[in-house]
């Protein structure tokens, strides 16, 4: 099939093109976001695929089904980018990869949580300056320390044996408690306890209307004093006005973010040389305590490579017409919401 695939760097063609060797479809790379002006690059392609920050809402889709897209590919697991109740009703069927590589985000996880509390980061540059002093750089043992994970899927099931094995004591929340976390031993509390009770908190869940900015101020004010915050899942999962009040306060006392609620414009791309004027994120970055990377929890060969099967994998199945396991199904649209604006 013709594929317009969007957001594309160099290692995603590289990737794609490896496994479409299998496939064969016909791949058109395009560096642009998807948006409802880009939407015309992709006339008479009947598949789109895309990624986490391409803008599907209601309009974009409306473009993309009149000039004749079938196809919504996403190489991504999440999907809060997409309005599915609009891509629904024109008929548009949805597919993603819903797991690729839990262990290269939940790995990623631990590399901040390391990072941020013996302050690796920090001494990376003093050294290469010539300044080997220890001061201001004491971090805490992970030993005999609790962590809280709010999501408990396939990411935040090993972030827990990750923390297991490190010797902390895991608490948990989610709707659904997962039993291999049940044997391990991990505690499912209310998320107000796990915000009250535990000294690192890392968020592992989808963004919903539920979700959206679930550390606010007042989940804020249940932490304890110099929580660690880690979030390698959703950007608007944190409010970040409300963390910035956080880090002045000392409430948190550690930041980590794989991700960015305004992110759309800024991570993936090279803007080293500009100006970036997102007010937030630049306040953010002025914290000694702070660490924050451009979405890269997933970006390794494996994650990459069974990102790239998986997507090809799926637009086969709708080529052939066989039912595609991927496929976001909504049941109740009414329920369902996107958070897309």
């Amino acid at each position: 099939m013709k594929v317009a695939v969007f957001s594309t760097k160099s290692y995603d063609r590289t990737f794609l093109e490896t496994a479409n060797a299998e496939y064969k479809h016909e791949l058109a790379f395009f560096e642009p976001r998807l948006t409802c002006e880009t939407s015309i690059l992709a006339k008479d392609y009947p598949v789109v695929c895309v990624f986490v920050n391409d803008q599907l809402d209601r309009q974009t889709l409306t473009c993309l089904a009149d000039r004749g897209t079938k196809l919504i590919a996403l190489r991504a697991a999440g999907y809060n980018n997409i309005d599915i109740i609009a891509a629904t009703e024109l008929g548009l069927p949805v597919v993603r990869v819903p797991a690729y590589s839990p262990y290269a985000v939940a790995e990623y996880t631990l590399g901040i949580i390391l990072a941020l509390n013996r302050k690796i980061y920090r001494t990376h540059y003093r050294v290469r300056e010539g300044n080997f002093s220890l001061e201001g750089l004491m971090g805490f043992d992970l030993h005999g320390k609790t962590a809280g994970i709010v999501g408990t899927g396939k990411i935040g099931a090993i972030v827990a044996q990750i923390l297991h094995a490190c010797g902390c004591h895991v608490l948990a929340y989610d709707k659904y408690q997962n039993p291999d976390c049940q044997a391990l031993g991990v505690q499912y509390v209310s998320l107000q306890d796990l915000f009250a009770r535990t000294d690192i908190i890392s968020l592992h869940c989808p963004l919903t209307p539920e979700t959206y900015h679930l550390v606010n101020s007042e989940a804020i004010a249940l932490m304890k004093t110099g929580v660690m915050l880690i979030n390698t899942s959703r950007g608007a999962l944190i409010d970040a006005k409300a963390a910035i009040k956080g880090l002045k306060s000392g409430k948190i006392g550690y930041l980590g973010l794989d991700v960015y609620e305004q992110e759309g414009d800024i991570f993936f791309e090279d803007l080293s040389n500009t100006i970036v004027q997102d007010d937030v994120l630049q306040r953010l970055l002025t914290f000694p305590n702070v660490l924050i990377t451009g979405h890269q929890a997933f970006f390794t060969k494996d994650a990459l490579t069974s990102i790239a099967q998986t997507t090809l994998a799926n637009i086969s199945d709708f080529e052939s017409g066989k039912p595609c396991p991927n496929q976001i199904k909504v049941e109740f649209p009414q329920a369902v919401a996107t958070n897309v604006k």
